[in-house]
């Protein structure tokens, strides 16, 4: 039910028609942005996190990231940033520019789903390794 409702929420925020929304039910997906410029899309990606993971290495997503938990708490944490524990229904922002130090399940029992809304250049990795 989160999950199908964090979907609406995202496709009614651009506006987009009821069979624009039917079309999107699988993930990932990518959503053109007709307000920003040509080369701008909406990617969004479901991520289920592991009880007990490490979590992922420091990386930068190069794009505006909207991180939505949809069930279970995560820690997330930018450079220069606290780190901060979200719970489902909470949300995380990282700007072009953030580098990610912290994306991990909180639990050592219980798995996190999150739902990553990333608005970027088409074409742009997911992910970039920062050393």
């Amino acid at each position: 039910m989160k999950q199908s409702l964090a979907k609406l929420v995202i496709l009614g925020f651009l506006s987009l028609s009821a069979a624009n929304v039917m079309a999107a039910d699988g993930l990932p997906i990518t959503i053109a942005l007709p307000e920003l410029p040509a080369d701008q899309e909406m990617l969004v990606l479901e991520i289920n996190l592991e009880p007990g993971g490490q979590g992922s290495p420091p990386h930068r997503h190069n794009a505006h990231v909207f991180v939505y938990v949809l069930e279970g708490t995560v820690n997330m944490q930018v450079a220069g940033e606290e780190m901060v524990t979200l719970s489902s229904g909470e949300m995380f922002y990282e700007n072009p520019d953030s580098v990610h130090t912290v994306s991990r399940n909180a639990s050592d029992t219980e798995a996190a789903t999150i739902l990553v809304n990333m608005v970027r250049t088409v074409g742009t990795p997911v992910s970039v390794p920062v050393e």
